[in-house]
C-alpha cells in the first residue's frame, strides 16, 4: 500500500523461511489465502516514513516479524501483549484493516504500521537477524514468562531444529545450565560443541532419560510431532514447567497423575509482544546470540522447502531477498 502517516516503508533484503511457512502454503492449518506470499522473518532498510512516524527514520535497519496490526484497545495491547490480541493481523494470509489481504517478506518491499516494526541493533547481521523476528521471540518470551530465565537454573530443551537451536542459546546467555533431548543421537556433538549445550539426552534410551530424571527445573518443547509427554514431566523436579512451543496436528495424551506427584505445570507460549521483541533482540546484541542460518537465493526456494519438510537443514534457512529476487517495479 502507499506509505501512510503512521506508516514504515522499507527495502527488504532477508527473509527467514519459518516451518509454519510450510504449513500455510499446504493450508494444513485450514485457514490459508491464496494467492500467499509467505514470510514473517523481515529485515531490512526503511526507505519512507509517514508524517506522524517518531520511531524511525530512512536508513534505519529494521525488522517485522509474524503481525502487523492488532485492535490496540484490549487488556493485552495495553500490556504490551499483541501477540495476545484477539483481533491480532497476521504477516500474511490475514485480512488487514483496510480489508486487503497481508502478504509476508518473500517480497522485494514492505509497508508496515511503525508499531509493528523493531530497530535491529548494529551488532546484529540483518541475516542472522530475520529468524530472531520468529524463532527468537518465540523461544525468548518463555523462558522469561515462566521464570526460567534464572542463572544457575537446569532446563531441557527438546528437539535441535530452528527453535531448540534458539532456545539452547538464549537459555545459556540467561546463565542456565542446558540439556537437550532428542531422538536423534548424531545431533549429540552439534548441541554441545557447536551450540554450548551442558549435555545431551536421547530421548528413546531409558537409561539416559533415567539419570536425568526429576532435575530440571523447566524444559522448552518445541517438536511439532506427536509424542509422548509423560517422560519429559518426569525429567522434572517438584513445581517444574514443561513450556510447548510446537504445534502437533493431533492431540497430545497428559495424565493428570504426571501433574499432581509434584506439582508441575504443563503451559504454551506464542511469539511475542513488540515491546519483548525489541528486549530480545537487544539482549541478542549484548550477549552475540545469533541463529545458524543457510543463506540462500529466491530460486532455490522450492528446494528449501523440500528440505525443509525433511529436516535438512541447520537451522535457518534465510532468502537473500536483495541480492536475489527482481524488483517487482
Amino acid at each position: 500500500r502507499e506509505t501512510g502517516e503512521k506508516d514504515v516503508a522499507f527495502k527488504i533484503q532477508y527473509c527467514g523461511i519459518c516451518h509454519s511457512d510450510l504449513h500455510m502454503l499446504k493450508n494444513e492449518w485450514g485457514n490459508s489465502a491464496y494467492p500467499i506470499v509467505p514470510g514473517h522473518e523481515i529485515a531490512g532498510v526503511v526507505t519512507e516514513v509517514g508524517s506522524k512516524v517518531q520511531k524511525f527514520k530512512v536508513g534505519d535497519k529494521v525488522g517485522v516479524g509474524c503481525m502487523v496490526g492488532s485492535c490496540g484497545s484490549c487488556q493485552s495491547c495495553a500490556d504490551d501483549l499483541e501477540n495476545y490480541c484477539p483481533k491480532m493481523i497476521l504477516t500474511y494470509s490475514a485480512k488487514y484493516k483496510d480489508g486487503t489481504i497481508t502478504y509476508g517478506g518473500y517480497s522485494d518491499s514492505m509497508v508496515a504500521d511503525e508499531h509493528f516494526v523493531v530497530r535491529i541493533p548494529d551488532g546484529i547481521p540483518l541475516d542472522a537477524a530475520a529468524p530472531l523476528l520468529c524463532a527468537g521471540i518465540t523461544v525468548y518470551s518463555p523462558l522469561k514468562y515462566y521464570g526460567l530465565d534464572k542463572p544457575g537454573q537446569h532446563l531441557g530443551v527438546v528437539g535441535l531444529g530452528g527453535l531448540g537451536h534458539m532456545a539452547v542459546k538464549f537459555a545459556k546467555a540467561l546463565g542456565a545450565k542446558v540439556t537437550v533431548i532428542s531422538t536423534s543421537p548424531n545431533k549429540k556433538k552439534e548441541a554441545i560443541e557447536n551450540m554450548g549445550a551442558d549435555s545431551f539426552v536421547v530421548s528413546r534410551e531409558q537409561d539416559q532419560m533415567q539419570a536425568v530424571k526429576g532435575t530440571l527445573d523447566g524444559i522448552i518443547d518445541t517438536v511439532s510431532a506427536v509424542h509422548p509427554l509423560v517422560p519429559l514431566l518426569g525429567l522434572l523436579k517438584s513445581h517444574g514447567k514443561l513450556v510447548m512451543l510446537g504445534a502437533p496436528e493431533k492431540p497430545l495424551e497428559l495424565p493428570a497423575f504426571s501433574l499432581l506427584s509434584g506439582r508441575k505445570v504443563v503451559g504454551g507460549s506464542a511469539i511475542g509482544g513488540l515491546k519483548e521483541t525489541q528486549e530480545m533482540l537487544d539482549f541478542a546484541a549484548k550477549h552475540g546470540v545469533k541463529p545458524d542460518i543457510e543463506v540462500i537465493p529466491i530460486d532455490y526456494v522450492n528446494t528449501a522447502m523440500e528440505r525443509l519438510l525433511k529436516g535438512d537443514v541447520k537451522y535457518r534457512f534465510v532468502i537473500d531477498i536483495e541480492n536475489t529476487l527482481k524488483a517487482s517495479s
